[in-house]
């Protein structure tokens, strides 16, 4: 691998603490600290990205790069360190926050001069820990190698993954929050990103009231990463809040279409880039659910649901704007620009239903159409991914029962059957109205909605399987995920067993995983 190449533009640009001290404490004024992974004497290889590392200018694998990907015996380059950072969670101002679990390498540039960060996830404590170890667990670590391509490969806007190690250690969790700790085996993963700079580090500034290094901050992330903002003075500010706001819909409009659900959508869980970041207590829906949460540490309230997550995104943008206010100082602009946001937003998602459902062009009567669709799957507890599935085998003669009955969490009565038809009749008068064929219109469908997608007692079973030594499973799942729009397993192609209903891990887990 091409570890020489790593540069550090981010340390060399602001101010930062260079002690090295691991103690969690503040540290006021400074974006990052400079901290060494915590080094583990005899970590092992699960999995690497070898077309990542191609992609990214790393190049290949070789067995001494082992060390490297588990932060051992670093080259003299590569000055690691943790960014801080603040942030909301669940609603509430939580002061300085910052890198707990993860450790930046640097930046590396391909030949294409393509920038891509590289962070290590669980390789030791960090001064912004929160009195943790700054370690991770294989469970959590395996799910979120997995999860981060399976969306890069679904086309949604993402870090990604480059290996999974085991450390060598094991480690104590309480998973369920619920007083029974355990010990756990450790893992590292490196993950990679154009920037890991999240909505956090301008809260974090702009709340110390250090508007100085704000302003530099905001000059360093648009010129890096934002070529396409050419204005200047506070227009250039103005310019950067309206592309973070419509990057930020677009990727809420691509989480309903796969049926993402976050888990813990704080503010320190927002991408600036607009990349889905940070995989805890994520699920991909099975049944259709718009008050789904998977993380149990959001219940009672529910304050990131699947159908709360285009809201709290605009909730998330109204902290980054409070942030930004003293670069721009447009009360106006800013209030304008986040009541925009909902329209925006509302019409990229159904355009967005459009394209599932093979409509070549929004109308006017599709928003009732689409109220009614809900209405039908949370009724009929119909698999959000599978009922396209088998909408694409419709023809005219189609049995409804046979179609769906195995698309159902709930057993499909005859009343039930009704309502699937007449909603099929309205479907198919919909569709008479298209302007494209009707091999067209499956096309349609076909890109947009995927065969596979990575569901929780699929990882789960990963998971117990590599505990054990195997990787088949973990095999198996990388090549069905980077091909998701192809049924490759129709063993995966099926409902949520009911057997994984109530296992933790399947259907809800805590912030920890």
């Amino acid at each position: 691998m091409n570890i020489e190449s790593i540069r550090q533009p981010f340390i060399k640009n602001f101010s930062g603490d260079f002690s090295g001290n691991p103690m969690q404490r503040a540290t006021l004024k400074v974006l990052f600290s400079t901290i060494n992974p915590a080094g583990f004497d005899h970590p092992k290889l699960i999995a690497f990205n070898e077309k990542l590392s191609e992609e990214i200018g790393l190049g290949k694998f070789n067995e001494q790069d082992l060390d490297f990907l588990v932060g051992n015996n670093l080259p003299e380059n590569v000055q690691p360190y943790a960014t801080a950072y603040a942030g909301h969670q669940f609603g509430n101002w939580a002061g300085q926050l910052g890198d707990g679990r993860a450790i930046l390498a640097g930046e590396i540039m391909n030949n294409a001069g393509e920038k891509t960060e590289i962070q290590w996830k669980g390789a030791g404590a960090t001064p912004y820990s929160r009195h943790a170890d700054g370690r991770a667990v294989l469970r959590s670590s395996v799910r979120e190698y997995l999860m981060s391509e399976a969306m890069f490969h679904l086309k949604v806007p993402t870090t990604r993954a480059l290996s999974l190690c085991f450390t060598g250690e094991d480690i104590i969790r309480d998973m369920m929050y619920d007083g029974n700790p355990g010990y756990e085996q450790g893992a590292v993963i490196i993950r990679t990103a154009e920037s890991f700079l999240r909505f956090g580090h301008f809260e974090l500034i702009s709340a110390q009231r250090e508007y100085k290094m704000l302003q530099d901050l905001v000059d360093f992330t648009i010129q890096n990463y934002f070529p396409e903002i050419t204005s200047s003075g506070t227009d250039r500010y103005k310019d950067f809040f309206k592309n973070v706001c419509t990057r930020t819909a677009d990727l809420m409009t691509e989480w309903f279409r796969v049926g993402f659900v976050h888990g813990v959508m704080n503010t320190d869980n927002m991408s600036v880039l607009g990349l889905t970041i940070d995989y805890g207590p994520y699920s991909m829906m099975d049944e259709y659910d718009l008050n789904f949460t998977p993380n149990t540490t959001d219940l009672p309230g529910r304050r990131y649901a699947f159908g709360k997550q285009g809201q709290i995104s605009q909730w998330n943008l109204w902290q980054l704007a409070n942030a930004l206010h003293p670069l721009i100082k447009d009360e106006k602009f800013l209030e304008d620009t986040l009541n925009s946001f909902g329209n925006y937003f509302w019409e990229n998602h159904d355009k967005m239903l459009c394209r599932k459902f093979g409509f070549d062009q929004l109308q006017e009567t599709d928003e009732e159409f689409f109220s009614n669709w809900q209405a039908l799957m949370q009724e009929l507890q119909l698999d959000h991914t599978l009922f396209f599935h088998q909408l694409e085998k419709l023809q005219d003669s189609t049995n409804l029962s046979s179609l769906f009955e195995n698309v159902s969490y709930s057993i499909l009565t005859s009343d039930a059957i009704v309502k699937l038809e007449n909603f099929i009749k309205k479907y198919r008068e919909r569709l008479s109205a298209n302007q494209i064929s009707q091999e067209d219109a499956l096309e349609l469908m076909k890109k947009n909605n995927p065969k596979f997608i990575l569901r929780n007692y699929l990882l789960f079973e990963c998971i117990e399987e590599i505990k054990e030594g195997k990787t088949k499973m973990l095999d198996k799942l990388t090549h069905a995920l980077e091909n998701p729009y192809e049924e490759l397993y129709p063993e995966f192609s099926k409902r949520r067993p009911s057997g994984y209903d109530d296992i933790s891990g399947c259907s809800m887990l805590s912030c920890s995983s």
